[in-house]
């Protein structure tokens, strides 16, 4: 089968969830159908990781998109158009023509669209378009603009997230399959788009955390993310100003590490045992040792939102996950077996406790969390089924 697949950003290197999710998959899909790649970057260098695509695709195209998102042709773009400012960020004249030249000259399959805001790019056409959408964006801006503290903004805010609402189920309609993550987004596109047929293909693992770890005991927190996405920035606040302190109070001895990429948008957080570890984007290495020499991964995840790959990967790598039930969304995960969660903060707080105080929990939740990820998060499986829709796109089937 012959895919034309777009992306919001380059599939490598495999850093933020994205791209951990679009790298693994592009792998295993180009095992049995010809892929050609579309995607924006940001940055210039990024063009020195397309040989490392190319292994798996026919063709490679990149084109830029502003560095900063905020910039005053975007604002104003957003000001005076029917566009939410995620569109017109994530926009590129050259890519959509592009797009509109391949089509013309070549014969696809499949049009995989990752994310909504892509779609602009493509025009009309016959090709069945497979809409991918890692998250219900306009729910996540809709958490931002509700704890905005600049109350004056909200409506002005408010308005672009009503055009992300309307332009995501739009396109959605336009799309031959619509695709979720988990079961949750699944049955909220559903009650959007009522008669919506939605498929579930959800996150997993890559090769690189599903090598043989041994179980690794260590009172050092972890959370891992990328803090461009401002649900991190809200989880790693609240993990180091409430969470950690009421830890801190009962296991003196207790470390916390905020790992990732673009830690300097945290902003100002408590000191005392605290480590802020920025990872480079293409250090996976940094991500697998920031893994293996903790001993809980703690993530106050409330914002809805974002891939939750670093929990997987945390689960793959034997470490314990504690978290909120927006933060397990997604993955089939039980309470008190694969991984512990609550709603507070004192909760959170007691249950890691609880872990470095018990190490026959310690050893049945990172022991089970493990076997769950290798029976349902690996992506040769996970391939399968994304193969599975298109080749019911291609059939005409709903």
């Amino acid at each position: 089968m012959k895919i034309l697949m777009l992306t919001p950003y380059l599939p490598y290197p495999p850093s933020s969830g994205g791209q951990i999710r679009s790298y693994n998959l592009i792998k295993q899909l180009s095992k049995k159908h010809e892929i050609t790649l579309y995607s924006l970057i940001k940055h210039n260098s990024e063009r020195q990781y397309v040989p490392e695509l190319e292994k798996y695709c026919r063709k490679v195209k990149v084109f830029s998109r502003p560095q900063k998102p905020w910039t005053l042709a975007n604002i104003f773009k957003t000001g005076t158009s029917l566009q939410p400012f995620l569109v017109i960020r994530n926009f590129s004249e050259d890519e959509k023509q592009d797009v509109a030249k391949v089509l013309a000259e070549e014969t696809f399959d499949i049009i995989h669209a990752e994310t909504f805001y892509v779609s602009p790019h493509i025009p009309k056409t016959d090709v069945p378009i497979v809409l991918v959408d890692q998250t219900i964006e306009y729910q996540v801006y809709q958490h931002f603009v509700e704890n905005f503290r600049l109350k004056f903004l909200k409506p002005v805010l408010g308005i672009d997230v009503l055009k992300i609402k309307f332009w995501e189920t739009y396109y959605w309609k336009k799309a031959a399959k619509v695709v979720a993550v988990s079961d949750a987004d699944a049955k909220k596109m559903k009650e959007l788009v009522p008669g919506l047929d939605v498929s579930v293909v959800p996150n997993g693992v890559g090769e690189d955390l599903m090598e043989a770890t041994p179980l690794h005991f260590s009172k050092k927190v972890l959370f891992m993310g990328n803090y461009a996405w401002l649900q991190n920035i809200e989880a790693a606040k609240i993990l180091a100003n409430e969470v950690f302190p009421k830890i801190l109070a009962k296991e003196p001895e207790a470390k916390l590490v905020i790992a990732g990429q673009h830690t300097e948008r945290i902003g100002e957080i408590g000191s005392l045992n605290i480590e802020l570890r920025d990872l480079a984007i293409e250090d996976v290495n940094g991500v697998k040792r920031a893994y293996q020499e903790s001993g809980v991964l703690v993530a106050p995840l409330y914002g809805p939102g974002g891939t939750r790959l670093k929990i997987l990967g945390a689960m793959a790598a034997k470490l314990p996950v504690v978290t909120t039930h927006i933060g397990i969304e997604g993955i089939d995960a039980k309470n008190g077996e694969t991984v512990l969660f609550g709603k507070t903060s004192g909760e959170l707080a007691d249950m890691t406790v609880k872990l470095l105080r018990d190490k026959k929990l310690y050893e049945k939740i990172a022991g089970n969390a493990r076997k769950l990820v290798e029976e349902r998060y690996s992506y040769p499986a996970i391939a399968c089924k994304l193969d599975a829709i298109y080749q019911e796109a291609c059939s005409g089937k709903n």
